[in-house]
């Protein structure tokens, strides 16, 4: 089991900046990969970034890339989500989210309880 606790949300301005953290626990992460995804009212879940545990490797979606930033502690088995030059469209729940492998729209079996970030105009 891998127990995932989000932080870091809150209200911002847009053009402004936020820093999510995702803390795990439970079981060793070597194996799996740590990934954000987000849903806005309304809207279905959509991926955001994910990295893998081991070797670090980060992937985007289009929507974020080149203004998000994932990045992991493994000393602290913590992995951060920095936005930057946030938007409206940004606005919505953001969930942490764990599993096998290393494809970034692969399968997560362990989901944290998210965290609001709303970015106002």
């Amino acid at each position: 089991q891998v127990q995932l606790v989000e932080s870091g949300g809150g209200l911002v301005q847009a053009g402004g900046s936020l820093r999510l953290s995702c803390a795990a626990s439970g079981r060793t992460f070597s194996t799996l990969k740590l990934g954000w995804f987000r849903q806005a009212p309304g809207k279905e879940r959509e991926f955001v970034s994910r990295i893998t545990w081991s070797g670090g490797s980060t992937y985007y979606a289009d929507s974020v890339k080149g203004r998000f930033t994932i990045s992991r502690d493994n000393a602290k088995n913590t992995v951060y989500l920095q936005m930057n030059s946030l938007k409206p469209e940004d606005t919505a729940v953001y969930y942490c989210a764990a599993g096998p492998g290393v494809l970034p729209l692969g399968t997560y079996s362990y989901w944290g309880q998210g965290t609001q970030v709303t970015v106002s105009s």
